[in-house]
């Protein structure tokens, strides 16, 4: 069997190219949402909840996974740590899928900033005084407020009752919320950017799939500073690492017994 741990879009595309030879698959999801995403796909289990190491292993143990590939965002640091622990300690082989970063183009413009931590983040927004439009999601709401920022910051979100319950317990001002599913088209990047008059927008380095792009090309072309809370580095000595998805499945496809 082979075990899928899904949090990217390309989730469903990896899903799609296996299907065309199998359904003996073991999908897992941090949520409901991304569950309910694969529901015209086929696989033998699926898993829609959140699970610690103990009961990674007790999954994939009693689902008897042979290959596991790992899909799960980039900034999903201790899920892809967690899934490496469990495989080494069932004996699974593990195959990492990375999504590719898309900000290599941009190092030179002095308005793309990446950052290593939020500590370092909020350094560099000192000369902020604006408007702040934050698009780094809804698991880091804690992170920006832990800042203690004097800006206004308007927040990005997913549009669902569980996030804006989030924003609403941290008295997070419902005119400062933007609910929309991404990623986002460049042009209506833009027309955020100029209608709350932001001077700055934070986000992450999700590749192109995840909107970076587009978001970072509106801040230059609207004149504001884009800054980027850069991916934490992984060790993947000894790991099969795959950017596409085609030659990933390609891969699998050779792999004999799954």
């Amino acid at each position: 069997m082979i075990g899928l741990i899904l949090g990217t879009s390309e989730g469903r595309k990896i899903l799609s190219l296996l299907n065309e030879f199998t359904s003996d698959i073991f999908v897992s999801t941090a949520t409901e949402y991304g569950g309910e995403l694969l529901k015209e796909y086929k696989y033998a289990y699926m898993n829609n909840k959140p699970l610690d190491l103990h009961e990674l292993i007790s999954e994939l143990r009693e689902k008897g996974v042979k290959v596991l590939v790992d899909a799960s965002h980039p900034y999903a640091v201790e899920v892809t740590k967690n899934v490496i622990k469990a495989c080494n300690e069932l004996n699974i082989q593990y195959i990492r899928y990375e999504r590719p970063s898309c900000i290599e183009e941009f190092k030179n413009e002095d308005k793309v900033v990446e950052v290593e931590d939020y500590n370092e983040l909020k350094l560099k927004l000192k000369e902020i005084k604006g408007t702040i439009l934050n698009t780094t999601g809804s698991k880091s709401l804690d992170k920006v407020l832990g800042l203690k920022l004097k800006n206004r910051i308007i927040y990005r979100v997913l549009p669902s009752v569980k996030v804006i319950k989030e924003c609403n317990d941290r008295k997070i001002d419902l005119g400062d919320i933007i609910a929309l599913k991404g990623p986002v088209s460049y042009e209506l990047n833009c027309a955020f950017i100029k209608d709350y008059e932001a001077e700055a927008m934070l986000l992450k380095d999700s590749g192109r799939e995840g909107g970076t792009y587009e978001k970072i090309r509106a801040c230059l072309d609207c004149g504001i500073y884009a800054f980027i809370i850069g991916r934490k580095k992984m060790n993947y000595n000894n790991i099969n690492v795959f950017y596409n998805v085609n030659e990933l499945v390609k891969y699998i496809k050779t792999i004999k017994n799954l």
